[in-house]
């Protein structure tokens, strides 16, 4: 389990790239932070972060997953306080202001997979819930593998549970009802959703 820092830290933001076209780039390390910048927004061309705030009793709050095609920025939010945090290495296109008029399919994508995320975590039981959190993933992050769906992230069961807003010892209890089940396998960190006529059919 590691800590979020709870105040960005821009003093390890990389410098600009290769411009992509007119777009310059840059690269960010994993585990750090996406400087909080309104006047841009950041298109990810490679990689994976998460969006969060915190309650005022410091407890973390995941309002959403983003990869690669993905718009993410300080200007798509009104929650404070607001973080962006890489959870890999992450390489992205800064977009300006007067550009965004240009991403309107990006911006539409990012408000469906906000509300998806958003009925998934009122979903009752909490075993469901979970469930629906993993295809959910899977479709975000997913890559075919002989005996599934790898989900290609690094999630731990603590990062679940504050999507989820449950705890990390039900996931624990949860991800290993699955794998007895036949629902899926962890391999290497990384959970394989079994072949498509099993996929979570037990549990959603």
């Amino acid at each position: 389990m590691y800590s979020t820092s709870l105040t960005p830290n821009l003093s390890h933001v990389s410098n600009e790239s290769k411009t992509d076209g007119d777009l310059p780039q840059r690269l960010f390390t994993r585990r750090e932070l996406i400087p909080p910048d309104k006047d841009v927004l950041w298109r990810i061309d490679r990689g994976a972060v998460r969006t969060l705030t915190w309650s005022e009793d410091g407890i973390f709050i995941t309002l959403g997953y983003w990869g690669a095609g993905d718009l993410i920025g300080y200007s798509l939010s009104k929650v404070q306080p607001y973080q962006i945090e890489c959870l890999t290495s992450v390489e992205v296109s800064i977009i300006p202001q007067q550009l965004w008029y240009k991403d309107i399919d990006a911006f539409l994508s990012h408000i469906k997979h906000s509300e998806e995320l958003l009925s998934i975590v009122h979903t009752k039981p909490m075993s469901l819930r979970l469930g629906k959190f993993l295809l959910w993933l899977s479709e975000k992050f997913g890559r075919d593998v002989e005996q599934g769906k790898l989900i290609d992230l690094n999630i731990t069961h603590q990062e679940i549970s504050e999507v989820l807003n449950t705890t990390r010892v039900t996931v624990t209890r949860l991800l290993q009802q699955f794998e007895e089940q036949g629902d899926l396998l962890r391999y290497k960190r990384r959970i394989i959703l079994l072949s498509a006529n099993k996929q979570m059919k037990t549990i959603v």
